[in-house]
C-alpha cells in the first residue's frame, strides 16, 4: 500500500513513520526543504514535546470532545515510550512539561528523521501541493509541474501559525476540494497589543504576576507566571494561555480587558502594610525615589502617573492611606483594553481548521472521502501552551498513520 503524507511537520513524521512500521510504503510531500522546521522553534528551542498533565480540559474547539479518543489511544505513556524507544531521554520541567534531557529541539527532530530513514520513507521536499484528486480509487498529488499516485493520504500540512516554517492554511485548500467545511482559523497562543500610552517606556521589563481577561464583568480566563511588557503590549507564557479565549471574545465584537497583578501573592491590605511600613521610613525621600527596590525602575513613574500623581517628587512620608491605595490599585489590578494580538508569524498555535465531527473519530478518516486522513494542526483542536499541542501532533499523527495502514 502506498501512502502519501502531505506535510512532514511533527504529525506528519509521526503519522509517516506510524504507517511505515505498520508495512505501508510511505512517501512525505514537503514544501520546506527539510521536514520537522517547526519542530526546532518549539520551548524555545528546548521542545516540551508532550505534558504530565494532558487532559481533553485543555484543548480547544468546536467538537473539541470527540478528539479525546485519539489523545487516550496514543496518550503521554505510549508518547513517552514512542521517544523512549527512538533513544529521547525524559526530562521533567515546571508546570507538568516534559523535555528532552538535552534541552535541545533537535534532538526529537533528529530521531524522528533517524527513524525515517531506517524505515526507508521517501522525502519529497520543496515540493508544494496545489491539488488533491480521487480517481478511480486513486489519489493524485499533484505540484511543480509533477503528479504522484497513493492508495491512501495523510493531510498533515498544519495550519496558518508559524508561516515561515511552512504552514500557510493551505492545506485547507485541499481539504475543502473534497468538500470539508472549515472553521474560520484565528492565532492562539500570541501576544496581545493593548491601549496604552506607555508601553515604549516599559519594553523589556519582566515581572511574575497574573493576567486576567475581562469581557465586560464575566472573567475568560486567567494564568500566572511570567509577564513581560513590550512596546505594543504584554507577552510571556501567561498571555500567550489566555490568549485564544480572548481573541475569540474579539472576534464576536465584544470590548475585552486585562487586569495585571503584580502581587498575587499579597492581598491589597497586606501590600498596603508593606508599603506604609516602607514609606515610613524613607519618609524624606520623593516617591519616586521611594519605590526604588520595589519594582522595577523603569515601571515607577509610569506607575505613579497611572495612579494620578502629577508630582513625583512628593515626599513618601507626606502620603496618605488613599493615596497609597492608589499606587496599590495599579499594582494590584492594572487595567488595560485589548486593542489586537500579533500576527501568524508569531502565533504558536492554530485555532480553528476542519472540524473534528467531520472525520471518524477512532481513525481520522475522512468522512468526505474515503482513504483520506488528516491530523495536526489542520483539524480544529487547539491545545494550551506547555507540550499540549505537540500531544496532539504526536497522537493524532500516530493514529492517521496506523489507522490508514491498517484499514483495506
Amino acid at each position: 500500500m502506498n501512502i502519501a503524507v502531505i506535510g512532514g511537520g511533527a504529525s506528519g513524521l509521526v503519522a509517516a513513520i506510524a504507517a511505515a512500521r505498520n508495512g505501508a510504503k510511505v512517501t512525505i510531500y514537503e514544501k520546506m526543504n527539510k521536514a520537522g522546521k517547526k519542530i526546532l522553534a518549539t520551548g524555545n528551542g528546548r521542545c516540551n514535546y508532550t505534558n504530565m498533565n494532558i487532559s481533553i480540559s485543555r484543548y480547544h474547539g468546536k467538537n473539541i470532545k470527540l478528539a479525546e479518543n485519539v489523545l487516550n489511544s496514543f496518550d503521554l505513556d505510549r508518547t513517552l515510550c514512542f521517544f523512549e524507544d527512538m533513544g529521547i531521554t525524559p526530562r521533567s520541567g515546571s508546570l507538568g512539561k516534559v523535555y528532552p534531557n538535552s534541552l535541545q529541539s533537535s534532538s526529537v527532530l533528529d530521531v524522528l528523521r533517524y527513524e525515517i530513514k531506517r524505515l526507508n520513507v521517501e522525502e519529497i521536499t520543496d515540493f508544494e501541493v496545489t491539488q488533491l484528486r480521487k480517481i478511480k480509487g486513486k489519489f493524485s498529488i499533484i505540484g511543480m509541474g509533477a503528479i504522484y499516485r497513493a492508495d491512501k493520504v495523510i493531510l498533515a500540512t498544519g495550519g496558518k501559525a508559524g508561516p515561515q516554517f511552512g504552514s500557510d492554511g493551505g492545506g485547507y485548500e485541499l481539504a475543502k476540494s473534497f468538500g470539508h467545511k472549515i472553521i474560520e482559523p484565528f492565532p492562539a497562543l500570541v501576544q496581545l497589543k493593548l491601549k496604552g500610552r506607555y508601553f515604549k517606556r516599559m519594553a523589556g521589563v519582566r515581572f511574575d504576576g497574573v493576567v486576567k481577561g475581562l469581557n465586560g464583568k464575566n472573567s475568560i480566563r486567567e494564568d500566572e507566571g511570567e509577564i513581560l511588557f513590550t512596546n505594543y503590549g504584554i507577552s510571556g507564557p501567561p498571555v500567550l494561555q489566555i490568549s485564544r479565549k480572548i481573541i475569540e471574545e474579539l472576534l464576536k465584537g465584544k470590548d475585552v480587558f486585562v487586569y495585571l497583578d503584580m502581587f498575587p501573592q499579597l492581598s491589597k491590605v497586606e501590600l498596603y502594610g508593606l508599603l506604609s511600613d516602607k514609606f515610613g521610613r524613607i519618609g524624606y525621600k520623593s516617591i519616586e525615589d521611594g519605590m526604588i527596590g520595589f519594582i522595577n525602575k523603569k515601571l515607577i513613574p509610569v506607575v505613579l502617573m497611572e495612579a494620578n500623581f502629577n508630582d513625583l517628587g512628593k515626599k513618601c512620608g507626606r502620603l496618605n492611606k488613599k493615596e497609597i491605595y492608589r499606587i496599590i490599585n495599579i499594582l494590584k489590578e492594572w487595567k488595560f483594553e485589548v486593542t489586537g494580538y500579533n500576527t501568524w508569524q508569531q502565533a504558536q498555535s492554530t485555532a480553528g481548521g476542519v472540524d473534528m465531527s467531520e472525520v471518524n473519530p477512532k481513525t481520522l478518516e475522512s468522512a468526505k472521502v474515503k482513504g483520506l486522513y488528516l491530523s495536526g494542526e489542520i483539524l480544529d483542536v487547539d491545545g494550551d501552551c506547555g507540550g499540549f499541542n505537540l500531544q496532539w501532533a504526536w497522537s493524532s499523527g500516530y493514529t492517521a498513520g496506523y489507522s490508514s495502514s491498517s484499514v483495506q
